[in-house]
């Protein structure tokens, strides 16, 4: 099998394409040569990268993702990738938070990959190759997340069901994650400020940097070319080495 990363002829969905990690998920994916379709609640912010179409529908709503699901189906005669990216959380702290809201970050992050992953697996399994699902992770699944304690739960919950998807629906559906550390986005000042905060915690990074949205899309083509065809339900961990332990600073011992 020849070592490639093209992608041509390979149809995806990137839900939440439009901006942040999506947009560099959908940029990256159309230089490798795919056929990108995006989702989001409604249009995009900003115009699209060229190439990449756009249709509307709510994550959230099963009705509308099996209706996504199908239409893309129908108009490019498969699927063959898809790309959970779309989720996030404001800023709440658990004691302050209500249920309602709990349960619309749960909703967003965990329950709304699974409806679209059910309805992706549905149109991939009649495909004689099958397809891949790639669920966007973050770090907050792996370590304490306070001020979206909802939302790191439930990265945690999509971690581990994209180890049991991976199990029921091998070997003709491929499911990963990717877990992602920091990433500078257009709203990376809503959790670390401005310019100098983006900076400091950026020193904070082994690599001396927070991850930019195609960094995360370069993952993504690599995760769905011919090279990653082993790979199964894993969730591979993107933090450019990861942050430096705070008690190495907090420590005085004498280390020559």
């Amino acid at each position: 099998m020849p070592l490639t990363l093209d992608l041509t002829g390979r149809v995806a969905l990137v839900t939440g394409g439009g901006r942040g990690v999506g947009r560099g998920v959908t940029r990256r994916l159309l230089a490798a040569g795919a056929t990108v379709v995006s989702c989001g609640r409604g249009e995009p912010d900003a115009p699209l990268p060229a190439g990449a179409e756009h249709r509307t529908a709510d994550v959230r709503d099963a009705e509308q993702v099996r209706a996504l699901v199908e239409g893309i189906a129908a108009g490019h005669g498969r699927l063959d990738l898809v790309v959970n990216n779309a989720g996030g959380a404001p800023y709440a702290l658990a004691a302050e938070a209500s249920p309602r809201f709990a349960a619309a970050i749960v909703g967003l992050n965990l329950l709304a990959p699974l409806t679209v992953a059910q309805e992706a697996n549905r149109v991939m399994r009649r495909q004689d190759d099958g397809g891949h699902i790639i669920n966007i992770s973050s770090e907050s699944a792996r370590r304490a997340s306070p001020g979206t304690a909802a939302y790191g739960a439930a990265k945690a919950g999509l971690e581990n069901l994209t180890r049991t998807l991976a199990v029921e629906w091998a070997p003709l559906v491929r499911v990963n994650a990717i877990t992602v550390g920091p990433v500078r986005t257009e709203q990376a000042y809503l959790h670390y400020g401005d310019e100098a905060g983006v900076a400091a915690v950026a020193k904070t990074i082994a690599l001396g940097r927070l991850a930019e949205p195609d960094d995360v899309g370069d993952m993504c083509v690599l995760l769905a070319s011919p090279l990653a065809s082993y790979v199964n339900g894993t969730a591979i961990l993107l933090d450019g080495g990861g942050t430096r332990p705070a008690f190495l600073d907090a420590a005085n011992a004498d280390h020559p």
